[in-house]
């Protein structure tokens, strides 16, 4: 299994418009072959002190992938390549993490 962590931070205030493309693209993602889970998070509020926060641009992308190849095949999905082109404007920076079980 192959697990993504991905920290999308938009330019400042367009946070919701590029997670109503994510909502709209989720669908295609959830269909694909592999696919075990995808969905966006945002900070908790309420949680205490000892919460660092990402901030009110940033969303973090939780993903699990079967394998490799299917993470490969997501990535090259001409769904994924539309989205990118209707968000890519939108976005200050992208960190994407792929690990593994330890």
């Amino acid at each position: 299994m192959i697990h993504i962590v991905a920290i999308i931070t938009a330019k400042s205030g367009m946070r919701e418009a590029i997670l109503k493309e994510f909502h709209a693209n989720m669908p295609a993602v959830h269909a694909e072959q592999g696919c075990i889970e995808y969905g966006p998070t945002i900070d908790a509020e309420g949680i205490g002190s000892f919460q660092t926060k990402f901030g009110p641009d940033t969303f973090v992308v939780i993903e699990k992938w079967e394998s490799p190849e299917a993470l490969r095949a997501h990535a090259t999905s001409p769904h994924m390549a539309a989205y990118a082109a209707k968000t890519r404007d939108l976005i200050e920076s992208r960190i994407i993490h792929v690990l593994q079980p330890g």
